[in-house]
């Protein structure tokens, strides 16, 4: 395994790069072109093209990415797409380089990368290597977050239909449609030695600082060996849509120190009853779950001017 020093170099002189882009959304679909001629422009010798059309191709082309040998293996896409190249890299001697074609892009906002597709491509240029942390839901790296609750029944039963037709707004509105009888939980968090129980309709442990496209605290991140632990609301549904507003137009202000908040390194999450589990944005069982904190697993291109834990 080379230095991020050593690496940086690798990728500024030889420009061995990798680009792997996510054509099924619309988005990216209609970007590709654009971001292939401002990858090759930027001087990038691009070993590979991978325009992943099929969702159920994504894993088998990150592999084919990687036995190619990059140094770099830039990214388009959402969070679903960077989630997924991240714990394919977790432990590599690859880089990921990030082009934020999402909606929330939240590991993207967490790394400060731009959104803007010439900016973003300049940090893969002219920045360096930096390594954070990535979460483990059970054995499962994950880059953002874990829901449990009501967020993980959204995501698995919002209609392929209605997502094809109205995008991302077919979440909020399967999420009013659940609303209505879903029944909360009693939820217990153990870490430190100590148990905290919630009985809420949803809870999330974060490994980034940035869920929604807003932040969570103003002192949470993706390089801090925290993962930070919080319910919204309690068993009230109208509780639950005010903490959501809150969480949203509050969290640049909050830190991850104050109530409801848990800042800590491994939980054991238990529920009254088997609830669903989401790991960025995908359904992923059921609980009980451990979730730990692999340090420094990702190895990533950032500013050359990012703090490196």
């Amino acid at each position: 395994m080379r230095t991020k020093p050593e690496l940086t170099t690798a990728i500024r002189t030889g420009r061995r790069a990798v680009l792997l882009v996510n054509a099924h959304s619309r988005r990216g679909r209609r970007l590709y072109p654009e971001v292939l001629r401002r990858v090759e422009a930027a001087g990038f010798e691009l070993l590979g093209r991978f325009p992943v059309e099929d969702p159920n191709e994504l894993r088998n082309s990150l592999g084919a990415a990687t036995e190619l040998g990059p140094d770099l293996l830039i990214v388009g896409g959402g969070d679903g797409t960077i989630g997924a190249a991240a714990r394919h890299l977790a432990h590599r001697d690859v880089a990921l380089g990030l082009l934020p074609l999402g909606t929330t892009n939240n590991f993207a906002r967490t790394l400060h990368i731009p959104l803007d597709l010439d900016a973003a491509v300049a940090i893969l240029t002219g920045g360096k290597v930096i390594d954070v942390d990535l979460g483990l839901a059970g054995d499962m790296p994950f880059a953002n977050h874990i829901g449990v609750g009501l967020s993980a029944e959204i995501f698995a039963k919002a209609p392929p239909r209605l997502k094809k037709v109205i995008g991302r707004l077919a979440y909020p509105a399967t999420a009013m449609a659940l609303l209505t009888r879903h029944r909360p939980m009693r939820v217990t968090v153990r870490t430190d030695g100590r148990s905290h129980v919630y009985v809420t309709h949803q809870l999330y442990v974060a490994n980034g600082g940035f869920h929604a496209g807003r932040p969570i605290t103003a002192d949470a991140d993706a390089d801090d060996r925290l993962l930070v632990a919080y319910p919204v609301g309690d068993a009230k549904r109208t509780r639950l849509m005010r903490e959501t507003a809150r969480n949203a137009s509050t969290g640049h202000r909050r830190s991850h120190g104050e109530e409801p908040f848990l800042a800590t390194d491994e939980i054991w999450l238990e529920t009254d009853r088997p609830m669903p589990i989401e790991v960025d944005g995908e359904p992923r069982g059921y609980t009980p779950l451990r979730i730990g904190l692999a340090a420094n697993a990702l190895r990533v291109m950032a500013a050359a001017d990012t703090v490196d834990r």
